[in-house]
């Protein structure tokens, strides 16, 4: 038996000042996007804005439904839409804001397992990294470099 471990590296940012303005720009994005959300019955609000190789920015919100679980979350929202309507261009990045309507959030809420399996066939599909940013309403913000940090021994294609 062989016993391994797997770890990433995760930067951690006190404000949203101490990111590149590009970072700074989509996260403002997200928030914005967030606003959008359909939360009646979770009332947690999440944001999501995708930034493409060609520069666009494709924007998303969680959208709830009655009907568990055809309710679908901000990253899906914003990377398939980003895949339909610019299907061959590569994403960098994703901004993810996160609110609630019943408690102060006061740090970053990572992609759920749906998600981070969603944007795992987009990196997989393209070949490079997407970066992920995370932040709550107020409080820290962290940086993954890859999907791959968050989401080690994905499932994809090469298995099928």
């Amino acid at each position: 038996m062989e016993k391994r471990r797997i770890s990433f590296d995760l930067l951690v940012f006190d404000t949203l000042d101490e990111l590149s303005q590009g970072e700074k720009d989509l996260m403002q994005i997200a928030i914005e996007a967030r606003k959008n959300a359909y939360a009646p019955y979770s009332q947690f609000m999440v944001g999501a804005a995708v930034l493409l190789a060609n520069g666009e920015i494709v924007i998303g919100s969680n959208q709830e439904n009655a009907s568990f679980p055809s309710g679908l979350c901000a990253e899906r929202v914003a990377v398939f839409q980003a895949g339909a309507k610019y299907p061959n261009v590569a994403i960098d990045s994703i901004a993810i804001s996160v609110s609630s309507k019943t408690h102060k959030v006061d740090r970053p809420a990572a992609p759920c397992g749906n998600c981070r399996q969603a944007i795992a066939e987009y990196e997989q599909k393209q070949n490079t990294p997407i970066t992920i940013l995370m932040m709550g309403v107020s409080g820290k913000i962290f940086k993954c470099e890859s999907l791959e940090d968050i989401l080690p021994l994905a499932f994809g294609n090469s298995y099928l």
